[in-house]
């Protein structure tokens, strides 16, 4: 009896420490960060922020949304020629085009991504979405990590950085 009554303990102990990681994990979904800030926070997207600063889009992307974005590793960023990124990190009308380019309005998960060949962009024209071998590229770039799930949308994680296609 007296082995029953502590093995009923310690599940009730058991049962009140999930409940309570539960109620803290609940909590945490509330506090979720935006996508701004969820950025910020990744050691893996300085440039990509300090170009979302200088094309003054930070209240843009820390609002409602919700947003998609394809967010450049500062890898993807170190492929760019070091003249064509400082240059376009002086011209706010380029820099815009390009960072709206990797954003697509609505919350668009990885399981729904696959089921996409495009997707309309904040910039105004459409990213090519490819599925193969369990892979996906957009525009011919690899999606390396997906779902980061922020308050106000999702990132999804890419290697290099997309460039709109010209205006014809």
């Amino acid at each position: 009896m007296k082995r029953l009554v502590t093995v009923v303990g310690v599940l009730g102990l058991l049962a009140l420490m999930s409940s309570i990681r539960l109620g803290i994990s609940q909590a945490g979904e509330n506090d979720a960060k935006d996508i701004v800030d969820t950025a910020s926070a990744a050691e893996q997207f300085k440039t990509l922020v300090k170009a979302v600063e200088a094309a003054e889009l930070v209240d843009t992307l820390k609002g409602k949304g919700p947003f998609t974005v394809f967010a450049p590793t500062d890898e993807a960023f170190a492929k760019v020629p070091k003249e064509k990124l400082e240059a376009l990190l002086k011209d706010k009308k380029a820099l815009t085009a390009v960072l709206t380019y990797h954003v697509v309005p609505g919350k668009v998960m990885a399981a729904d991504v696959v089921k996409l060949e495009s997707a309309k962009t904040a910039q105004g024209k459409p990213l090519k979405i490819v599925v193969k071998d369990g892979k996906v590229t957009i525009n011919g770039v690899n999606v390396v990590k997906t779902d980061i799930v922020c308050k106000n949308g999702v990132i999804h994680v890419i290697d290099a950085v997309l460039l709109p296609p010209e205006d014809k």
